[in-house]
């Protein structure tokens, strides 16, 4: 069965999802189609192809709200989500932003926290996707409805998936983002943030993992 329609909550607009920044609208408008799959699809694969991964690209900007993303052209794993559900929201599809807790190389410590999102499909529900970008080897995601690729499994000690779906970002990842000084300094002390403890979510069963 699936879920009942989300929310408001869900395509409000916030101080780090400001879809009505003038330049996020221009792009949304452009990305919009008649069929709100079709512009789900062509909002995830501008984020995913056109905003440089900060590690992928050696960026050494920091942006957080999505109209910093767009306008430095960079930003981390969880500044590219806040950029992909603001342009949904503008498009009027509701979105949320989805966690996982990950190591940042290999199978040791230290973790870090790792941010992909979520979109309402009327005729699926809830669909993780991950636009963090394709440029690092052995990853290939693509918006595929019913076919869930992420990124990065989780498959190490400690590592975490959250099945979750949140209106907002974790408080406690912004409020680090908004510290970070540059991305050398995230390499070396990478964000390992915590949930929050509030119902401003809801569960998202995992579409079959592509193979």
């Amino acid at each position: 069965m699936k879920d009942t329609q989300p929310s408001p909550q869900f395509l409000m607009e916030s101080a780090i999802v400001d879809y009505t920044h003038a330049d996020i609208r221009k792009l949304a408008d452009t990305l919009s189609s008649d069929d709100p799959t079709t512009t789900a699809r062509h909002c995830f694969e501008w984020v995913r192809d056109h905003i440089a991964h900060s590690m992928d690209f050696h960026r050494e900007e920091v942006t957080c709200a999505a109209s910093e993303v767009l306008q430095q052209g960079t930003g981390l794993c969880t500044a590219k989500s806040h950029l992909l559900v603001a342009l949904w929201r503008a498009n009027q599809i509701p979105a949320g932003f989805c966690y996982q807790r990950l190591t940042l190389d290999g199978p040791n410590p230290p973790y870090c926290t790792h941010g992909f999102t979520a979109v309402w499909l009327d005729d699926q529900g809830w669909y993780r996707c991950d636009a963090r970008g394709n440029s690092k080897p052995g990853i290939h995601c693509e918006f595929i409805p019913g076919q869930e690729n992420l990124a990065f499994p989780t498959r190490y000690i400690g590592e975490h998936d959250y099945p979750e779906v949140w209106a907002e970002p974790w408080p406690e990842l912004i409020t680090a983002m908004e510290h970070l000084q540059n991305i050398t300094q995230y390499r070396t002390h990478p964000i390992d943030a915590c949930p929050p403890a509030t119902d401003s979510c809801v569960s998202a069963p995992a579409a079959p993992n592509r193979q």
